[in-house]
This record gives structure tokens, C-alpha cells and sequence, in this order.
């Protein structure tokens, strides 16, 4: 009994696909264009993106230069969103606006651009090129609607973006610290733990309220020690000094830090070698 259910119901959805395919095919045919426009509009409020695309995107360029142009473009780039289609979708949003900067939906064509970037952002250990261009058009967004009514989503998304790349910034200098002594990767033609102290000291100053501050704090603490261990003779001196310092700032800015008691044991053998 139950498996004849499941074929009657199988049965019953594959009548019904078979049937909308038959007439989507039908519609996509027709020369009425009008009829051709109404199904599409259909399709989008029933958020069958698939099919609205591809009928709006032979639309498009039809319907250019009427009073449903503006309507079909923006349409046609939700539609793309709605399918994922994430870079197809910031393209025609962005068509939009440039087409139309008065335009009935150019403020939420303005602000998908970047929201389409930032739907296709990857995780913060590959290339960011796309957050970058993401944050790029966001702020564009906030600079051109000021007031504009997805202002606080904008600057929500902005905040995850820039903390995207604080990450990437940790992570690379997380490895120069993990690859310590290994001289065979080295960005900045010295070692490890110098581009590791670049890298971070560069992230702080590019990003002075990220929340990750002592995070990198650490890393610079903990590369300094290191880079003064691993010193020639005639460097050795001054970098036990700078590391000392920089745990002393440490402590100071971080009172607190679980890291304190490194810091601290530092401190007690830079000074062995120091106070000679």
C-alpha cells in the first residue's frame, strides 16, 4: 500500500514538471513578448529564479528603452541572486545603477552589488581579492544613500568583511611564526619571525580597533624573544633589549592576558643575557 502512495506521488510530480517544463517551453517560444514579460514576472514572484532568468535575460535587451526596462534589468539581476549566481548577479545590479542612477530600485540595485560580493566572499585563508571588491562597493553604497534605509546592514556586513581580513592578516602572520626557524619561505627576505612581527605590527596599524589587537600582541612578543635567540653575536644585545620592551608593553596593555606569564618568564631571561 505504501509503495503504491509513492508511485502514485512520484507519479504525480513528474506529471506536474513535465507539464510546466512543456509550458515554460512554450512561453520562451512565443513572439508575445508581453505574455512573455508577465510569465517571467510570474516566475520571480513564485521564486523560480531558473526559469525567470533565462526568460528575462532574452527580455532584457527587448525591453530596453521602454517603460518596463528598469523593472526587467533589476528582475533579472534578483533573480541571479536567487539562484546564487552571486557574480553574475553583482554584474547586473551594478548594470543597473550605472544605467539608471535615479532609477526607481538604484539605491537596493547600489547595495546588492556589494551584498552579492559579499555572499561570494571565501574563507578567510584564501585570496581575498573578492572581500576587498566586496567592502569597496558597500562603501560605495553608504557613501551615495547616506540615510539610505539598509544603511545598518551595510555597515554590519562592512565589520564582517574588515574582520575577514584581520583574519587573513593573523593567519599569515600565524605561519611566519609556525615556520620559526625554516628559511626557506620567507616574504621579506630576512626570517620567519621578522615577517612575522611586519606582518602583525602592519595589521594593527591598518586595523587599530580590531578585536583580535592581542592576538597579534602575542605574536609580536613571542617573535621578538625568538628573533633575539636565534641572533648573530653583534645583533643578539639590542634585540634582547627590544624583546624586554615589548614585553614589558605587553603586560602593561594586557595585564590580564593568559599569555602574562610567558611574557614574564621573557622578561627574566632577556635580562640573564642583558645585565651582562
Amino acid at each position: 500500500m505504501n509503495k503504491k502512495i509513492l508511485y502514485i506521488f512520484f507519479a504525480a510530480v513528474s506529471l506536474l514538471f513535465t507539464s510546466c517544463a512543456k509550458e515554460y517551453n512554450q512561453v520562451f517560444k512565443t513572439g508575445d513578448l508581453d505574455y512573455k514579460y508577465e510569465y517571467a514576472k510570474e516566475c520571480f514572484a513564485k521564486g523560480k529564479y531558473s526559469f525567470a532568468t533565462t526568460l528575462l535575460q532574452d527580455l532584457v535587451t527587448i525591453k530596453k528603452g521602454t517603460t518596463d526596462a528598469q523593472e526587467c534589468l533589476y528582475m533579472l539581476a534578483m533573480s541571479e541572486y536567487g539562484q546564487k549566481d552571486y557574480e553574475a548577479a553583482s554584474e547586473t545590479f551594478k548594470k543597473y545603477y550605472q544605467s539608471y542612477p535615479r532609477g526607481y530600485y538604484a539605491e537596493m540595485a547600489s547595495f546588492y552589488v556589494g551584498q552579492s560580493l559579499y555572499m561570494s566572499t571565501p574563507e578567510p585563508r584564501l585570496d581575498q581579492s573578492q572581500t576587498v571588491a566586496a567592502i569597496a562597493a558597500l562603501q560605495e553604497y553608504r557613501d551615495m544613500f547616506p540615510d539610505g534605509k539598509l544603511k545598518g546592514l551595510a555597515e554590519e556586513r562592512l565589520m564582517e568583511l574588515q574582520d575577514k581580513l584581520v583574519e587573513k592578516e593573523y593567519l599569515n602572520a600565524k605561519l611566519y611564526y609556525d615556520l620559526g626557524s625554516y628559511f626557506g619561505n620567507c616574504t621579506y627576505g630576512g626570517n620567519n619571525y621578522e615577517a612575522c612581527v611586519i606582518t602583525a605590527q602592519n595589521a594593527l596599524n591598518d586595523y587599530p580597533y580590531t578585536s583580535m589587537r592581542e592576538d597579534f600582541a602575542i605574536l609580536i612578543m613571542k617573535s621578538k624573544y625568538e628573533l633575539a635567540q636565534m641572533s648573530v653575536e653583534s645583533k643578539k644585545l639590542q634585540r634582547y633589549q627590544d624583546a624586554e620592551d615589548e614585553c614589558y608593553g605587553f603586560i602593561n596593555e594586557y595585564p590580564d592576558s593568559k599569555e602574562r606569564e610567558t611574557a614574564e618568564k621573557y622578561i627574566k631571561k632577556c635580562k640573564e643575557i642583558t645585565k651582562d
